[in-house]
């Protein structure tokens, strides 16, 4: 039996996002449960379905969007731990952010920096002095 939009979605949601992407899921049940709806069966049931880009690729290009439209740093960091999920090194989160300055400028990449910051030290990558 073929598997649903959504039934795709959330396999790969729980791929890449793990708890963090069902807690925005159910952070939306009672205000919005279709939005829920919405980014389980397209984003991630459609988009992130689709051949061409590997999972880490998709995710790459997810966190240098979000930090380049600025104000997602929610989105952002369930973003950066599920790039680290998908096997993406912080080295390499923190160099897909330094090479998007001379297109979105300093601030934003501050801002995403420090979000990263904050989930490398939330999951033991670095330490709270740094």
């Amino acid at each position: 039996m073929e598997k649903t939009r959504f039934e795709t979605g959330m396999d790969n949601l729980k791929k890449i996002d793990g708890i963090g992407g069902e807690a925005v899921i159910q952070s939306l049940s009672s205000i919005s449960p279709d939005l829920g709806k919405y980014i389980i069966e397209f984003a991630f049931g459609e988009i992130y379905d689709r051949e061409g880009l590997s999972l880490s690729e998709r995710e790459m290009i997810t966190i240098a969007s979000l930090l380049t439209a600025g104000g997602c740093e929610p989105q952002l960091e369930v973003h950066i731990n599920g790039s680290l999920n998908v096997g993406i090194p912080p080295e390499k989160i923190t160099e897909t952010f330094l090479q998007c300055i001379p297109y979105t400028g300093f601030p934003k990449v501050l801002n995403a920096i420090q979000v990263a910051k904050k989930v490398f030290t939330e999951r033991g990558l670095i330490g709270p002095h740094l």
